[in-house]
């Protein structure tokens, strides 16, 4: 869409001609949100005419609304999974999309215990970069002068793997990492890492942080904005340092590298940049043998001026962390997307946390908007609405029509409309719906949950005359990695013999085999979920927690127990009743591999 750079942004003074430009390319496409809409849809349907899906519904080439509405259903993934998988298994047919399907992106989200798989199209790595071009001319509207330093991100690529057909599977970000729009970027003063593509793209998680970290430290005076994807990931990085500071002050001391970085093309990266720097080494001794480490961050890296990670929906658990050490620096959420696509950008990306409001970019994919109601027994599609017709102060579940071959897909988000920018509307991200349980980019819902106390139940308890009366849990982030938490209270058949702390420990493992292949891998490869806990309490507790909901005016008769806590006098009850707690002793089943 062509813009006139020389016109004035609504946004503010842009920081230079390609920001110019990209701030009106904003205006323009949000003034005329119905229309660019109207437009998308017209040429996802036109372009898709004669794929099998879509004549399924007869709808004989017409691209306006009203058809497709009334002839296209609202989706579910488990709904369009025969098609994703026909195509994963190698049938080159245009099932879903005219275009060739390039690759799946592997969602967080699950389904039967294994991630979801996305078919995207090779146009789509443009238009998610699209987005990314506009992220920065915003951001240097609210902090100047970027173009004088770097940016600390901690990025990693994740394992893929391969389907039947040959087709890659692996999450979003570790295709954009890996794809030319990124290896090849064009150098942009107001965008410069200081991790080098070869450590962002080890597939060694360990030696990736490490030398991330360790140029991090080389650059410390650089470093302007500090990041990563998600707060967990963030505060991973702290932790890593707190484990390696160490041996990080050794290498920049000598000027030799770590034994344990033996990637060929990363060790001859670093070994290109890593020079003797006794000074430097002896500042992070100095700062990382405290024993207090509030504020760390600043103190090593006393220039930056903000933090550019995820603080919503589940991550807000860690921003009380994220504060202690940063001595309270601003955090940027500057973005909202998804492995089934991206969505829109944060246009006051400097606001409290819990102010965040997503703008969303009506060019990106057609979007509709199911009102939200928590206690509707069935899916009413003439209720959605247009991204035009939501209102301010409700709440809607995201529906997605993209380029890529998803036509009225839920997404599974539940946002909450706080106001418009021109004529595009600016959402704030709820929650994502049914999700019980979340640490990193896992995500567990009460039927997962349910299934691993049953499993391990069988597995374990039975033998022993013993069983699980009740439970509920709660997502542990005071620890780095969090881990779950999950309360138990036992009835024991032979009082005199109850479970030993072996066959607890045994009980949260079977857990965790039961849990889904996202929070396995979290625990296995990335290390970002700390093993899972089980917390034994007290005969009688949960009718306590009855008795407690019922002082504060919960019905007898609706009372159910929470299978999830975060209500502080209500953890501190738990707490005060716990008798044992047991740890998985090792790590369960995981590889990249899909179930087949």
């Amino acid at each position: 869409m062509a813009v006139d750079s020389s016109l004035p942004s609504p946004l503010g003074p842009p920081a230079c001609e390609k920001d110019a430009k990209a701030l009106q390319f904003i205006e323009k496409t949000t003034r005329n949100a119905a229309g660019v809409q109207e437009r998308v849809l017209a040429e996802i349907l036109s372009r898709n005419a004669e794929t099998e899906y879509l004549r399924r519904y007869k709808l004989g080439g017409a691209t306006d609304r009203k058809s497709f509405k009334s002839k296209v259903p609202v989706i579910t993934y488990e709904d369009v999974q025969p098609e994703i998988q026909r195509i994963a298994n190698g049938d080159r047919s245009p099932i879903l999309s005219a275009h060739p399907i390039s690759e799946f992106l592997t969602s967080s989200g699950t389904s039967a215990g294994e991630r979801k798989l996305m078919p995207t199209i090779q146009e789509e790595l443009d238009r998610r970069q699209s987005l990314y071009n506009l992220l920065m001319p915003v951001m240097n509207l609210c902090v100047p002068g970027l173009d004088k330093g770097k940016g600390l991100y901690f990025l990693f690529v994740k394992s893929e793997s391969k389907t039947p057909g040959g087709l890659l599977a692996r999450p979003v970000l570790t295709s954009y990492y890996k794809s030319e729009h990124f290896k090849t970027r064009p150098y942009d003063p107001y965008n410069v890492y200081t991790s080098p593509n070869e450590a962002i793209l080890c597939a060694d998680s360990f030696q990736s942080m490490y030398t991330q970290m360790l140029c991090g430290l080389l650059e410390r005076h650089q470093v302007l904005r500090l990041g990563a994807v998600f707060a967990s990931g963030l505060l991973r990085a702290i932790r890593f340092l707190q484990l390696n500071w160490q041996q990080l002050a050794a290498d920049i001391r000598t000027g030799t590298l770590n034994s344990k970085i033996t990637d060929p093309e990363l060790k001859e990266c670093m070994e290109r940049t890593l020079k003797p720097n006794p000074k430097l080494a002896e500042f992070v001794t100095e700062q990382c043998g405290e024993e207090n480490w509030e504020g760390i961050i600043t103190r090593i890296w006393p220039n930056t001026k903000y933090l550019d990670v995820i603080v919503t929906g589940a991550m807000a658990q860690y921003i009380p962390t994220l504060d202690y050490y940063s001595g309270g620096l601003p955090m940027a959420c500057t973005m909202y997307a998804s492995s089934e696509c991206y969505f829109g950008l944060n246009l006051n990306p400097m606001c409290k946390p819990s102010e965040v409001s997503y703008t969303i970019m009506p060019n990106m994919a057609y979007f509709e908007f199911l009102p939200y109601d928590p206690n509707s027994m069935g899916l009413d599609p003439t209720r959605l609405v247009d991204l035009v017709d939501v209102e301010v102060g409700r709440e809607y579940e995201l529906v997605i029509t993209t380029y890529a071959g998803l036509y009225r897909y839920r997404v599974g988000d539940i946002l909450r409309v706080t106001g418009f920018h021109n004529s595009a509307p600016q959402f704030h991200f709820v929650r994502r719906k049914n999700v019980l349980l979340s640490i990193d980019s896992d995500k567990t819902d009460e039927a997962e949950l349910q299934l691993a106390v049953d499993n391990a139940s069988k597995l374990v308890l039975e033998k022993l005359n013993a069983s699980v009366v009740e439970y509920t849990s709660f997502a542990d982030t005071k620890t780095i990695p969090g881990h779950y938490v999950i309360y138990w209270e036992l009835l024991v058949k032979d009082s005199a013999e109850p479970p030993s702390p072996e066959s607890l420990s045994q009980c949260c493992l079977a857990m965790e085999e039961s849990l889904n292949s996202v929070y396995r891998q979290c625990r296995v490869a990335d290390n970002s979920i700390g093993p899972l806990e089980i917390r034994v309490v007290k005969s009688g507790t949960f009718e306590e927690l009855m008795d407690y909901a019922i002082s504060r005016g919960a019905s007898i008769n609706q009372y159910k127990v929470p299978r999830c806590v975060n209500f502080t006098p209500i953890m501190e009850l738990l707490d005060s009743r716990v008798v044992s707690k047991h740890f998985s002793l090792s790590l369960p089943h995981w590889t990249p591999e899909r179930r087949r």
